[in-house]
This record gives structure tokens, C-alpha cells and sequence, in this order.
């Protein structure tokens, strides 16, 4: 399969600073947002369009805008890379701070290099702690007065579910538990595997998440591609780009969605009883393509990674084409912009925020690397009615590019705390933020 991506790998790799070239998009109000995103021709350029923002972190005193009615204070800060968040039933707060594992496939050749240089441009680059930490906010003013580390010697963890008195996190090769108690402020137990997860020399997308059914007979993990439209080969894509069903008792898995191209933030939408995922689409076809999305996902349902994207596009680059599966690919519910880099997802279930917010869908967006103009990064909130997402986008957090287009910090996961107040994982600021409403109702979460 012919990937375009080596030549402009090679050419980005000689320039100084990394820059964009030419194409760049025609949508920039919104039309590649909602149930029924404006979809363009693809661009098969030679050159895909590579446009980094340059990590600095906060400056002292700055931290990100917050929209008319919402207010924004650091939780914690200090953290090492943090990317997802969990809510224990006390109160306390677990942060996993992790990056990729070593991945001696995913970098090979000059490709292989220079997709290492980008990715340390754009801030991904720094070794993993392989730690989670508990935040614990003992006198409930919004801050954590402390930060212990809760679980250490993990492999790129990312994904964390409590189930009973059973742990489960999703390393970037397997889900393990651990014993836990109300109030542990420290796990050292050893981990006890549930379940393999596709993991190996290449695993291109690292990241896998973590949720339980509602009764917590089952665990949903999901499971990013290989690569980005399969040219390291279909083989390398085995249970992997979907989600994976894993019984709790006995371990074992099976697919039970697939055709997502890098799913994340798994999410039980509270009116409906539905799983709901964001998803990360492929690259290298423009600035305008393709929307990532979040949507419900069925049991069985195939959405169309690699063959085609939203829907039944048909994607040229693969090779050999799938018509038969193409025909069964199911549109998305709701697209959330192109190249936003959409991680975090979690449905509002708190009842400190406005009532028309009310189990609607806040997002974690982490931010474009080859769109011109960028797009994501920021925090946005989708309103749902029946289950159902009805209306557009509304920013919730935003600055977190500078007026240079640098980033100061990128949003990852997003979790409602419990006082209904979101958390939002900055893994560039190295923050966790708290956002509330503003004014007396803030003051009265306290």
C-alpha cells in the first residue's frame, strides 16, 4: 500500500521550525460538527499537511478561559503527563500519569523516526511514570491538599474502573486488578491479570480505556489501531480499532464493536443506557477530513475503519478493498470536528451545573497536529435530550493555545467529580482542572 506520509515525513524532518504547508481547510465555522457534519472530497496531496503546536506550559497565574457562567481553578498541578481521571466513591480522585510504552515497530525506518519527532514536538515524547495517584481534597475548597502514589510499576496505564472491591486498570497490554478498600490511599498488592489486550512491538495507538456494565459482570475495553489505514497490513489489526467485551469472572473476550479507529472515553449515557465512545478518525486526506466523532455503539455494529469513513466513504488507500463490510458500516452519531483529536468523554450525571446541562456530554479535546487552521484543543459540552445528542457544540474551556499558537496545555480525560463539578486531565500543563459554575452555585459546591 502506498503511504504518502514517508516522502512529507522526510521533507518535514529537513525543515526548521515544522511548519504547514498549503492545503488547508475550508470549514472553519462549525460545518464539521453535529448529526449531519458538511463531508468534502478527500485531499490526496503529496505533502499532508503537518501543523504542531509547540508545548510551553502555563505561564505563572494563566490557566484556561472558561465560557460566560463557568468558573476554572487548578485541582492539582505538578503531575507528570496525566491523561485519564477516575472518581472513587469517597471522593478522592485518581490521575494516571503515562505516556506510550517502548514500541520498537512504531518507530523503525525514516517514517518511523520522524513520527517520533513530531509526536515529541507535540508533546507526547517524555518517558511514562506508569503511575496512578490519588488527589485527595480532605476540606472540600476544590483543591487537593495532598497527592500519593496509589499504584506504581504499571505499563502505560490509562483505562481504571472500580467494581466492588476490585481495581481494574487497563494497561497498554492487558487489564489487571487489584484489592481495594474505602479510604486506601495506596494499592501494593500485586496485579492479577484479567485479560490480554493487543499490545506488541508496534502498538501504534497505546492508549486502551477502560468501563464496566452497569451490573459489573463485564468489562469494555477499547483498543486504538495499528496504524493509520492499515498499511502495516490487516493482520496487524486483530481485535484491535473497536472494543472489546471482557467477562469479569473468567477473563474471557471477544469483540463487541469494531471499525473504530481509536476509541476512547467509553460512557454509559445515562437516559438511553447506551455506550457511548469518542473516536479519533484517520489522517492524511486533508484538513477537512475526517470528523472525529463520539457515538453509541452496538453490540456487533462495524463502523468502518479501515474500508471507508463515516459510513460508506469509500477510502482508496486501502488495499485489498472490503465492499461487504463497507456495506454494513454505520454512520456516527455526532461529529466533533476534524483532526480535534477528541480523547475524553463523560456524561454530566451532577446536578451543579445547570439543569438544561443535564446529561449532556462534556469532551476532552486534545488538538490537531495536521490541520491548518488547528482545531480541538479546548473542552466542549454537547447537549443531549432523550438520550440523544440536540443540539451544537458549546465551548466550556478554551486558551489553551497562546496567542502564538503555542500550547500552554492540552486536554485528555474529563470526569464529573462528586459534587458534580468536571475534572478535566491536561497532560501538557501537567494540571488537573476543576470547572463549576460561576458565582453562588461554585461557592455552595464547596
Amino acid at each position: 500500500m502506498r503511504n504518502n506520509f514517508l516522502l512529507s515525513a522526510c521533507l518535514v524532518a529537513l525543515a526548521a521550525p515544522l511548519a504547514a504547508c498549503g492545503e488547508q481547510a475550508t470549514q472553519t465555522s462549525g460545518q464539521d460538527f453535529g448529526g449531519s457534519p458538511t463531508l468534502v472530497d478527500p485531499v490526496h496531496s503529496l505533502i499532508p499537511t503537518v501543523n504542531i503546536a509547540t508545548p510551553t506550559g502555563w505561564p505563572q497565574g494563566v490557566k484556561p478561559v472558561a465560557a460566560s457562567g463557568i468558573a476554572v481553578n487548578a485541582f492539582a498541578s505538578g503531575l507528570d503527563h496525566p491523561r485519564t481521571l477516575y472518581v472513587l466513591p469517597n471522593g478522592d480522585v485518581l490521575v494516571a500519569e503515562t505516556n506510550a510504552p517502548p514500541r520498537p515497530d512504531d518507530s523503525k525506518g525514516i517514517k518511523g523516526w520522524v513520527t517520533k519527532m513530531v509526536m515529541g514536538r507535540a508533546g507526547a515524547g517524555v518517558p511514562s511514570a506508569n503511575r496512578i495517584s490519588l488527589l485527595r481534597d480532605a476540606d472540600g475548597d476544590g483543591v487537593a491538599e495532598t497527592k500519593t502514589a496509589f499504584l506504581e510499576g504499571l505499563n502505560s496505564p490509562f483505562g481504571m474502573v472500580l467494581v466492588g472491591n476490585e481495581f481494574f486498570v487497563a494497561n497498554s497490554d492487558a487489564v489487571v486488578k487489584f484489592p481495594y478498600k474505602t479510604g486506601d490511599t495506596k494499592i501494593t498488592a500485586a496485579a492479577v491479570k484479567v485479560a490480554d489486550l493487543p499490545g506488541g512491538t508496534i502498538n501504534h495507538h497505546w492508549t486502551k480505556d477502560l468501563t464496566a456494565s452497569p451490573d459489573g459482570t463485564k468489562l469494555y475495553a477499547t483498543v486504538g489501531s495499528n496504524s493509520n489505514v492499515a498499511e502495516n497490513g490487516i493482520e496487524a489489526e486483530k481485535d484491535r480499532a473497536g472494543i472489546l467485551e471482557i467477562d469479569r469472572a473468567t477473563g474471557k473476550s471477544h469483540v463487541f464493536a469494531s471499525g473504530l479507529r481509536n476509541p476512547n472515553g467509553p460512557s454509559w449515557q445515562p437516559q438511553s443506557g447506551a455506550l457511548w465512545v469518542t473516536v479519533n478518525e484517520r489522517d492524511e486526506i486533508g484538513s477537512d477530513l475526517v470528523p472525529d466523532y463520539m457515538t453509541s455503539v452496538k453490540d456487533g455494529g462495524f463502523y468502518g475503519w479501515p474500508y471507508s469513513w463515516y459510513g460508506q466513504h469509500v477510502d482508496v488507500r486501502v488495499d485489498p478493498q472490503r465492499p461487504d463490510l463497507v456495506a454494513k458500516a454505520i454512520v456516527p452519531d455526532y461529529a466533533l470536528g476534524a483532526h480535534t483529536a477528541s480523547l475524553g468523554l463523560t456524561f454530566n450525571t451532577g446536578d451543579l451545573f445547570p439543569a438544561e446541562m443535564k446529561n449532556g456530554a462534556f469532551v476532552g479535546q486534545h488538538g490537531s497536529w495536521n490541520r491548518t487552521p488547528r482545531s480541538g484543543y479546548k473542552v466542549i459540552f454537547v447537549p443531549f435530550k432523550m438520550g440523544k445528542p440536540s443540539g451544537p457544540p458549546q465551548d466550556v474551556l478554551t486558551g489553551f493555545l497562546n496567542d502564538n499558537g503555542d500550547a500552554q496545555g492540552r486536554p485528555v480525560g474529563v470526569r464529573i467529580d462528586s459534587k458534580g463539578a468536571l475534572l478535566v486531565a491536561d497532560d501538557v500543563g501537567n494540571m488537573v482542572w476543576r470547572v463549576t459554575p460561576s458565582g453562588a452555585a461554585a461557592v455552595s459546591a464547596r
